[in-house]
């Protein structure tokens, strides 16, 4: 994907209805160009829905990706726990790929005062078991662990490129507001090109060509991630964000998940062409 699709995590607020289709139709009406399917509290969809979503993506010209379950922890001290995360990726990969989505993205792990490097040799043998999974029934998404926005979360965008360079199929979800949050600093054009620069020396120059990015506003603490805020309420500085994957040449999907959703996904994609 050579240019930047602006879109909402979720349904847009004015659409006729909280469905998929709707939301959808919705985002080709604003002149958005995708939308992430929220499967955050279960994938409560049949192939047979997919389907139908899928054919409407494509009639409209809107890319999907995919949101999987909250309750995903790779690194779950019960072995029960950490086979039903794996299903939840799995089946969200299922789901996603019927839809026509590119890619799933989802919260990898808490790291329960596990030493982190300990945490990343369970994850990463987690997910390969997934990945191997996936690749047996030929499911062709990528899959994208997300860059998380609190100290406690396995997440951190090294430990992310880390799983890309050492599993096949994985992507990076370079969540911004996200990584603001966690570091209390990457708020700036410099420590923006700085991530992305990162991106490219680990990922080569195709990571960035097809990002999975989330933007929002967010409230943060000691404790990293408090809760998302419409971009102009808070103090993430978006037009730097923009210059910066213009300036790098970001292709892929930006999924807006402000409060405001589309409005603030408009704002995106509106700020960005005025560069």
């Amino acid at each position: 994907m050579d240019k930047l699709l602006f879109g909402t995590g979720g349904t847009p607020h004015s659409a006729r209805t909280a469905s998929t289709i709707d939301g959808i139709k919705r985002i080709a009406e604003l002149g958005l160009g995708c939308l992430e399917i929220e499967f955050v509290y279960g994938v409560r969809m049949g192939e047979a829905g997919a389907r139908l979503v899928a054919e409407t993506a494509q009639s409209q010209g809107v890319k999907l990706s995919a949101h999987g379950p909250y309750y995903i922890n790779l690194n779950a001290r019960e072995p029960e726990k950490v086979a039903a995360s794996q299903e939840r990726i799995i089946q969200t990969a299922r789901i996603g790929a019927a839809c026509g989505a590119e890619s799933i993205v989802f919260h990898a792990a808490y790291y329960l005062g596990d030493p982190p490097e300990q945490t990343y040799q369970t994850v990463r043998k987690n997910l390969a078991e997934v990945i191997n999974h996936l690749k047996k029934e030929s499911n062709p998404v990528q899959v994208r662990p997300e860059v998380m926005g609190k100290p406690s979360q396995f997440g951190t965008i090294e430990e992310v490129i880390k799983l890309c360079n050492e599993l096949e199929g994985v992507g990076i979800c370079m969540d911004f507001a996200h990584w603001h949050a966690r570091s209390g600093a990457s708020n700036s054009y410099p420590e923006f090109a700085s991530i992305l620069e990162q991106i490219k020396g680990g990922l080569g120059a195709k990571a960035i060509e097809n990002m999975h990015i989330h933007v929002s506003g967010i409230a943060y603490g000691q404790k990293g991630e408090r809760k998302h805020l419409d971009l102009k309420e808070s103090d993430l500085q978006y037009i730097e964000l923009l210059r910066a994957l213009k300036d790098y040449g970001a292709g892929g999907l930006v999924i807006c998940e402000s409060p405001s959703l589309e409005g603030d996904a408009l704002l995106l994609q509106e700020t960005y062409n005025s560069l």
